[in-house]
């Protein structure tokens, strides 16, 4: 049986409407998916919400509702937010859903018949924004280490996993399997993260102090600590002790995407879950950076919310999209900024992109009645751009390869932008005004909308939306594949082209001119 390409984005928790950090996320998720299926690949592609815990319970009192009622409310923005971003999920999977809390009682069962759970007592420091024990040691200036904020004493009867059983199996794992955690400085920080002994993980909590949750096997005072429950979400999805043919097709995944402030739950708490369930761990845990806005990180605590509602509303999915993914190197902080944005927005999408697309299609209407006209093959520049044309792919899937979609972006940019440094080379204009230059002008414009084709089909996985405009204007399928990207010489001569409108049209143009 073949093994499908599985990637996931993490559990988003539901405290609140979704922002540019769960977008980024997903657009992340979606692009790498695309460009596997683009291959010819069966890919699996999960996303989901995290419903549980004490802050869900909070806000859902606060506001007058229970905690089932407060998450229907917030899930479906979710999946709307998804939707309008075009994002193309095999899976959306909500802990509160009795597949997943199945799967959390049958691994629980599974651990404590193992005996890597026990019942302790606890006594330390409780952040509950955070949902986290910690140590005196641990506190930062006496408060949460993760988000600064202030920590409450408890001292409870809870239970525990054995992480510290297998830290030196995770250790060794690490260092044997480098492409583990990527990018290599996520992969450092780990390892320095597990330079001191594993402290036992707290996986229950009291149903006297917390009721939201699911409930703990064995323990009616007890419900499953958030985070345990949340991770398992990858394998309840994936058909665990359900579906063994899907669980076989699926697992182990081949690709976890998720922020750095939750990489130690995924790089360090998972694969111990998994090693202690006889599960293979996944192939890749790959940790982006935040977003930030002068300065400060973009999150809801902070209020500095970006709304991608708002912008795509403004400039549109796919302007949206290039920001996200071109903007910043996967794996370090990007900056956001409308002032950023617009600049892309104007120099890379319209004027790069959008010029390039919409006079070509201008000067086969005037010249050639918008048909194709034949290859006549000719010397010199036009044999450039078909030979460059031709490195493109090779170096977009290379870096994808690497999941580097900037990388990718920039080599596909930088065809666009010698495609329209061969329109101003070839001056199809000037070729226009001789009789006698009339299978050079048809040599141009051919080799022109031959490279519009190509640039359609490399932005495939990363702007669907102007990739399919563009190819309805050329009058081809929507449907492509990589083996389109690596051959030249694809368009039929004589076959008509539709009329172009603005791929990106500025303030000043009315998108309907």
């Amino acid at each position: 049986m073949n093994k499908t390409y599985y990637l996931t984005t993490p559990l988003y928790y539901v405290n609140d409407k979704p922002h540019i950090g769960h977008s980024y996320t997903n657009i992340l998720c979606d692009t790498f998916s695309r460009f596997r299926r683009f291959k010819g690949e069966a890919v699996y592609f999960l996303t989901g919400t995290d419903e549980h815990g004490g802050k869900i319970e909070k806000i859902a009192k606060e506001k007058g509702q229970t905690p089932e009622a407060y998450v229907e409310t917030i899930v479906p923005r979710f999946k709307d937010l998804w939707k309008q971003l075009g994002i193309e999920y095999d899976d959306f999977i909500r802990t509160t859903e009795e597949r997943h809390k199945r799967v959390v009682g049958k691994v629980l069962i599974h651990l404590q018949a193992k005996g890597d759970i026990y019942k302790g007592s606890y006594k330390g420091w409780y952040c509950t924004p955070c949902e986290s024990f910690w140590t005196a040691l641990q506190l930062a200036e006496g408060k949460c280490p993760d988000c600064k904020r202030a920590v409450q004493k408890i001292e409870e009867d809870n239970f525990f996993f054995k992480l510290s059983n297998y830290q030196p199996w995770l250790v060794n794992h690490i260092k044997a399997n480098p492409d583990f955690v990527h990018p290599a400085s996520r992969k450092k920080e780990i390892l320095s993260f597990l330079e001191n002994p594993l402290e036992d993980l707290c996986i229950s909590r009291p149903k006297n102090r917390l009721g939201w949750g699911i409930p703990f096997p064995g323990s009616s005072d007890h419900v499953v600590y958030v985070w345990f429950d949340a991770l398992i979400n990858y394998i309840s999805a994936a058909g665990y002790g359900a579906d063994d043919g899907k669980f076989s097709r699926l697992w182990p995944a081949d690709l976890h995407v998720v922020g750095k402030d939750i990489l130690r739950q995924h790089a360090v708490y998972w694969p111990i879950m998994l090693k202690s369930l006889d599960l293979a761990i996944p192939r890749k845990v790959l940790a982006h950076g935040w977003w930030t806005m002068e300065g400060a990180k973009v999150s809801k605590s902070l209020g500095n919310i970006v709304d991608p509602v708002e912008v795509i509303a403004e400039y549109g999915v796919d302007a949206y999209r290039y920001f996200l993914l071109h903007e910043v190197t996967l794996g370090f902080d990007g900056s956001y900024s409308e002032e950023a944005l617009l600049e892309r927005f104007t120099n890379d999408l319209a004027n790069d992109l959008g010029n390039l697309v919409h006079r070509v299609f201008g000067m086969l209407g005037k010249y050639f009645e918008e048909k194709i006209p034949s290859p006549v093959e000719k010397d010199g520049i036009r044999n450039s751009l078909r030979k460059e044309s031709l490195s493109v792919w090779p170096k977009v899937e290379a870096a994808m390869e690497e999941f580097d979609p900037r990388s990718a972006l920039e080599a596909i940019w930088a065809f666009i932008r010698n495609s329209n440094k061969f329109v101003e080379d070839s001056k199809p204009w000037v070729l226009a005004k001789d009789p006698g230059k009339r299978g050079d002008l048809a040599a141009v414009m051919y080799t022109l909308f031959e490279s519009l084709r190509l640039i359609a089909v490399f932005l495939h996985p990363f702007l669907p939306e102007t990739s399919v405009k563009i190819l309805k204007e050329l009058n081809l399928p929507e449907m492509v594949s990589s083996t389109q990207a690596s051959v030249w010489g694809l368009l039929e001569p004589g076959a008509s082209v539709g009329k172009s409108e603005p791929l990106f049209p500025k303030e000043e143009e009315d998108p309907g001119a």
